[in-house]
């Protein structure tokens, strides 16, 4: 009986080591793999920021444009510097606790930065000074209650305390806050340009506008997963680190090839055109010309903008959509209506017309455009119209 209870002592005690080993092991891979993560941001965003860098010299003689590419740039550089000193100092070895403190220093002037880049780039500068100073405001916060909670627990700053954990959630709800500020003055600002391109253009331009909410998504998410990080383990991290990369990739590529296309002109082309309207909308209004000009089949005409159609009408561009706001709609809308209504006359006098034939008489862009259009307004394929 004792040699069983010796043997079954020396099974214990090597069953423990051999936990022991284990243990060590997976942390041991844990910390190999989020080092290489952190390596791999680090490259990432050095890349990203001398793609900023490097932007084309037209992007400067723009001044929106070029003080949003500087505000992205220190943005991106100030995550470049937080990657860089989790990846010396190994933070995230040391514990949740001094990882997340470093990330709150950091990551909210930078989503701040990023955030007020894309704000300012909608509204071509025109911003107001609570937003330019929400992001600032809220980080000194964080950062005077991150220092009040290191100096009341009398620990030294890389240590786990309750008071620095508290200061930690309490500023990651604030960075979710203002976060959650910028995110809805995009949405807004999206929400105004979408409409006003809608009432320039006489064709979907969801395109310009795309990458901007896809890009307030991404640093939403971000915002969000800094509290989440608090709680969770590595594999955790891993997902987080996979959507970060992927995120900040698709926002700095994206906006370096929106400030070089030609999208930025016609976005304030459509502005401008919007500003005429207001300031003259009580003047007179007359909308006999417009029915004498769809009789006509003025709308026939592809790539349409509203100012080129109402001095083919023969009306000022403020009586136009005036006229279109008393019917409640959009420009483009108006030109996809009228369209759609020829469509469905020329389907019906010549059925044996290709999709592409109908598209060009019609006015549509191409035959893909028109084809999407159709259905969405009829509920059917141009095909089973036919039928």
């Amino acid at each position: 009986m004792d040699i069983v209870c010796v043997n079954l002592h020396k099974l214990h005690k090597n069953c423990c080591f051999l936990h022991r080993i284990l243990y060590l092991c997976t942390r041991l891979t844990l910390i190999i793999e989020m080092e290489l993560m952190q390596f791999s941001a680090v490259v990432l965003l050095t890349l990203l920021t001398l793609k900023l860098l490097l932007l084309p010299k037209k992007v400067a003689v723009n001044a929106v444009m070029d003080v949003a590419r500087w505000m992205m740039v220190i943005g991106i550089l100030l995550l470049d510097v937080q990657f860089l000193l989790q990846f010396k100092l190994g933070l995230r070895a040391m514990g949740v606790t001094q990882a997340v403190f470093l990330n709150l220093v950091l990551f909210i002037p930078s989503s701040w930065l990023v955030s007020l880049a894309m704000l300012y780039l909608q509204r071509q500068g025109r911003i107001t000074m609570m937003e330019k100073v929400m992001g600032g405001i809220v980080w000194l916060l964080v950062l005077a209650m991150l220092g009040v909670a290191a100096i009341i627990d009398g620990q030294s700053l890389w240590s786990d305390t309750l008071e620095l954990h508290r200061a930690e959630v309490v500023s990651s709800i604030l960075y979710l806050i203002m976060q959650g500020y910028y995110t809805l003055k995009n949405i807004v600002t999206l929400r105004a340009l979408h409409r006003t391109l809608q009432n320039y253009y006489d064709r979907d331009t969801d395109g310009m506008l795309c990458w901007m909410r896809m890009s307030s998504v991404v640093l939403m998410v971000m915002a969000i997963m800094v509290p989440l990080l608090m709680f969770v383990q590595s594999k955790g991290l891993a997902l987080f680190a996979i959507i970060f990369f992927g995120g900040i990739f698709f926002l700095v590529d994206s906006f370096c090839s929106y400030v070089v296309s030609a999208a930025p002109m016609r976005i304030k082309e459509a502005e401008d055109n919007e500003e005429v309207v207001e300031h003259n909308e009580k003047s007179q209004r007359t909308y006999a010309a417009i029915e004498q000009w769809i009789a006509n089949g003025g709308y026939r005409q592809n790539g349409l903008t509203m100012p080129a159609a109402a001095e083919s009408i023969g009306m000022p561009r403020y009586a136009l959509s005036a006229w279109l706001r008393q019917h409640d709609t959009t420009y483009a809308n108006w030109m996809t209506d009228l369209r759609i209504e020829e469509a469905k006359c020329v389907i019906k006098e010549h059925p044996d017309w290709t999709n592409e034939a109908i598209a060009n008489h019609c006015g549509f862009t191409d035959r893909s455009y028109f084809q999407r259009k159709f259905k969405e307004k009829t509920g059917i394929t141009p095909s089973q119209y036919m039928q």
